[in-house]
């Protein structure tokens, strides 16, 4: 391993998948997914590092969301790696609503979040994409509006010099091993054992082993 230092702050970035049932009235608390479990294996296995791991995901959030909170939520928390998980909610909300965000303003509202974080901030960037499965059928409608978005994540990805977590084709290969709501039950929150994928995809992008 030869990315988290001594004392490093990680700030995790999000929505609902990120969020994962937090207590908002304690502010180190994790939830209950892959954030929690990232935090686990790094502290079971390299306890003297001593690293902070902080959540701030926000169920239902979208990337404008991200940048009406982010001098509290992020800038101010002064962390070393910043997390963000961001994206199906700008595709969900076309089809439940009517509130469609267009890639090209999903990819102006990311590259914003992240001009913020390097011109405030000398911390290093972790980018998860979005990813849906086809559970129930209709998700599969889904692509049209969320590769675009998939897609801007990775491009700005390589714009920012940042880590690049690919979960999209991750949990279609998952799928491939077992049904994809084993994974993902409503195509979009991760399962226990979907955020076990998520976790070990963020630790193997970060170059940690924990084996």
């Amino acid at each position: 391993m030869n990315t988290l230092q001594q004392g490093d702050i990680v700030l995790f970035q999000g929505d609902s998948i990120t969020d994962c049932g937090r207590d908002r009235n304690y502010s180190a608390s994790l939830g209950h997914g892959y954030p929690l479990l990232v935090d686990s294996l790094v502290g079971m296995k390299y306890p003297e590092l001593n690293v902070t791991f902080l959540n701030r995901g926000i169920s239902g959030n979208r990337v404008v969301d991200l940048n009406h909170r982010w001098q509290e939520d992020c800038i101010d928390l002064k962390p070393d790696w910043v997390s963000i998980y961001i994206g199906i909610n700008d595709t969900w909300r076309r089809y439940d609503s009517g509130d469609a965000t267009s890639a090209e303003d999903f990819k102006a509202g990311y590259r914003q979040l992240l001009e913020r974080t390097k011109e405030a901030l000398d911390a290093k960037l972790i980018l998860v994409e979005p990813f849906v499965v086809p559970v129930p059928e209709d998700r599969r409608a889904w692509r049209e509006d969320l590769d675009p978005k998939i897609h801007a994540v990775r491009e700005l990805a390589v714009e920012y010099g940042a880590l690049l977590v690919p979960l999209d084709g991750l949990f279609a290969a998952a799928s491939a091993r077992r049904e994809a709501a084993y994974w993902a039950p409503d195509g979009v929150h991760p399962s226990p054992a979907g955020h076990g994928l998520i976790a070990k995809a963020w630790l193997d992008t970060m170059g940690i082993s924990v084996n």
